[in-house]
């Protein structure tokens, strides 16, 4: 019987040094791209490709992403009593009806493979997503995920999405070599996490979105730490390789790295310029910035 992705999880339990000290009370991925948090964004993606069940891996400090997705009564109440409709409409439309929070502990930082085994007994025998909120991808009218999840259900087996980066940051992903490509799609051969640059068997990483069978989690299990004494999902990604057919698919979309300032800098301006409200005066103001008036 063919299956259909309906299970999400999101390893948000991450301490986003690199963006202290905003993130020292304030999760990174409650960091606004103009006027929605990240994580809304991905949960907004994956909730379009026909997931309905959310799994947030998170820890101690992560209480607001759970409070975000919560019913905040007071507010309704106060929005509602000043008439101010589409504010209201704006917080019911955070999470869509018939859509499912699950929130889940990571006891410890041990990586993102050991982020994601947290979550094997909910996510149970079926086939899943991991969405990594700080790659925040714009598909257009057809999101990352929803490509994948098409693909996934001809395909049948794991899908990772991957884009071409610089020679030089190989060493900050991991890094697939293809036994042959089509149309943006190939079966991968070899996985390889953070490799130097000499050591890299292509330019093609991995980002963050994966579709995933359920045999990932018995091989986790098994999965000693590797690359920066954490449980690497990569490596355990390599082991699947020898049991199963893993396809890597070189999405439609621009990517932002929001982990990093630049590219969260990147995202901002580039959301900003194309928000309904926003649009046009931001770009007024940009054009008088960057080209001052003699």
């Amino acid at each position: 019987m063919t299956q259909g992705i309906r299970k999400a999880v999101f390893p948000v339990a991450g301490m986003g040094t690199r963006f202290l000290p905003a993130t020292k009370a304030n999760p990174k991925e409650m960091l606004p791209i103009v006027d929605k948090p990240l994580i809304q964004y991905a949960v907004e993606e994956a909730v379009a490709a026909g997931v309905t069940e959310l799994i947030f891996v998170t820890s101690s400090s992560k209480r607001a992403i759970e409070d975000h997705f919560d019913r905040n009564f007071e507010l309704e109440y106060e929005l509602e009593q000043r008439g101010k409709q589409t504010l209201l409409d704006i917080v019911h439309d955070i999470l869509p009806s018939g859509v499912n929070c699950v929130y889940i502990r990571q006891p410890e930082a041990l990586g993102l493979g050991h982020a994601v085994l947290c979550a094997k007994s909910v996510v149970g025998d079926d086939p899943f997503a991991v969405i990594l909120a700080d790659d925040l991808i714009d598909g257009g009218r057809h999101g990352c995920l929803s490509q994948m999840t098409e693909l996934f259900t001809r395909q049948q087996c794991s899908l990772l999405g991957v884009e071409e980066v610089d020679a030089q940051e190989t060493d900050k992903y991991g890094i697939v070599r293809l036994e042959k490509k089509s149309q943006r799609l190939g079966r991968v051969e070899q996985i390889i996490e953070k490799p130097r640059i000499d050591e890299a068997p292509s330019n093609l990483a991995v980002v963050g979105r994966y579709i995933l069978t359920p045999r990932i989690f018995a091989l986790l299990e098994n999965t000693d730490k590797g690359t920066g004494g954490e449980i690497q999902l990569t490596d355990a990604i390599a082991d699947l390789l020898e049991e199963e057919v893993v396809m890597a698919y070189q999405f439609d979309g621009q990517r932002y790295d929001c982990g990093s300032k630049l590219g969260y800098l990147k995202a901002t301006v580039e959301y900003a310029l194309k928000h309904p409200q926003l649009k046009g005066e931001f770009l007024q103001y940009l054009r008088g910035f960057c080209l001052p008036a003699e």
